[in-house]
């Protein structure tokens, strides 16, 4: 056991919206419904551009500074009797969390909307997140936007490509939205985004595009045309002629898959690698199509990023539940890209007791075996815990490594394997 100092206070929200400490007990962290004492090891400070969540009737579940047991605060402890919530981190991108927050239900609690929601606690005069820094890239980093700057670049490229639809919608991305991709593309570096599809062949419990009425809201909107070789031209290649470390991704969450657009994807490809073979086309994507991959490394693309939230397949299907394919598919994009020599990153949803359970790192090491993708992206699952593991029937009390002795063992069992957050610009 670490000595209880060392251990970051309970934080709650009192009726005012107030972030308190409460230093009787120590922050706890949550694992598929585990209370855990977080080692120090696990906690980092909280990161300069990372946002907070109250949780609306849900009770903040804090552990004993001796003995680590978790215990449950109800009430405002400085004003008996009057309502609490509970308090979660929204970590700044290249962290990954390694518990989530604790916190005990009541009844009535509503559907928690499309975040991830990080344990916090506060030591020091400082907040502390259960979490990571897992990839040292700087693109999407707070401290890197100048808002300023970016109003004014993105004013006058909306103006100047009036016509161009792409643009437009990327100028919402941007302004409305504060889209860390949108914003990169009309500042002129990294990683720009290229949205093709407003269809899907998938139904994503956890789509941040589209949702059904009854469920949690949609975090943006959906793209509604699909644009023209002309239009995505016009956006990929000054950007890979002229951006430092120059990535364009089809794929984004503003849209549907963009394999479903093969066609345009590979005529875009090819037009585009006839003006310029700098920088890196890649395509974020659910992997359903291997035909469609086929053609589209053909043409020229050079990476593919694979979604997903399991490697066990009935978990895979409760999630997404696709339309006409499987996840055999999905491993079968894969292994093509690899075959025609591109470079595949897998999208990995980490969901802190379920990504690093027994049975789940079994099956992800088995289809790495199988598959042999280049890369790892440690993203966190952004969804209502509960709720997720609910909708993919996940069986409870189930062992786990812990996220960071889980993350040491693959990179031990596969030395070939590269780990961040961002898609690499991989012919810088």
């Amino acid at each position: 056991m670490i000595h209880p100092d060392t251990v970051p206070a309970l934080v709650y929200c009192d009726e005012s919206g107030n972030i308190r400490d409460f230093p009787q007990l120590r922050m706890a962290g949550s694992a598929h419904g585990r209370y855990l004492q977080p080692r120090r090891e696990d906690l980092i400070e909280l990161p300069e551009g990372s946002d907070f969540f109250t949780l609306p009737e849900r009770l903040p579940v804090g552990t004993d500074p001796e003995t680590g047991e978790p215990l449950l605060l109800e009430e405002n402890p400085d004003k008996p009797g009057r309502k609490i919530q509970a308090v979660a981190a929204f970590m700044a991108p290249a962290h990954t969390s390694t518990f989530s927050a604790a916190y005990q239900s009541l009844q009535n609690a509503p559907l928690l909307p499309l975040f991830a929601y990080t344990a916090v606690g506060w030591l020091n005069g400082k907040f502390w997140v259960a979490g990571f820094r897992s990839d040292q890239d700087i693109r999407q980093d707070h401290h890197q936007f100048k808002q300023q700057i970016i109003d004014r670049n993105t004013a006058r490229q909306l103006q100047k490509h009036s016509s161009n639809r792409l643009i437009q919608h990327l100028g919402i991305c941007c302004l409305t939205y504060r889209c860390p991709a949108a914003r990169n593309y009309f500042i002129g570096r990294w990683e720009a985004p290229l949205p093709t599809s407003p269809q899907c062949n998938a139904r994503c419990i956890g789509c941040i595009s589209l949702q059904p009425s009854q469920s949690c809201p949609s975090t943006q909107e959906r793209l509604q045309f699909v644009p023209t070789v002309r239009e995505i031209v016009e956006v990929a290649v000054p950007h890979l002629n002229s951006a430092d470390r120059p990535v364009v991704s089809f794929g984004q969450g503003c849209e549907g898959e963009p394999l479903l657009q093969g066609e345009l994807l590979e005529q875009s490809i090819t037009a585009i690698r006839r003006q310029t073979t700098r920088g890196t086309v890649n395509c974020n994507t659910n992997a359903s199509l291997p035909d469609v991959v086929q053609r589209l490394a053909a043409a020229g693309l050079d990476s593919i990023r694979v979604s997903l939230n399991s490697a066990q397949e009935s978990f895979y299907h409760n999630y997404y539940r696709p339309k006409n394919y499987r996840f055999k598919d999905v491993k079968e994009s894969i292994v093509c890209m690899k075959k025609c020599g591109k470079f595949v990153s897998l999208n990995y949803f980490v969901l802190p007791g379920f990504t690093d359970s027994h049975a789940e790192t079994d099956a992800l090491m088995d289809l790495i075996e199988q598959t042999r993708p280049d890369f790892i992206q440690l993203r966190n699952l952004n969804i209502d815990p509960e709720w997720y593991l609910d909708s993919i029937e996940s069986p409870p009390d189930q062992a786990a490594y812990s996220v960071r002795p889980w993350l040491d063992r693959l990179k031990k069992t596969f030395p070939f394997l590269r780990f961040g957050y961002y898609n690499p610009c991989l012919n810088p």
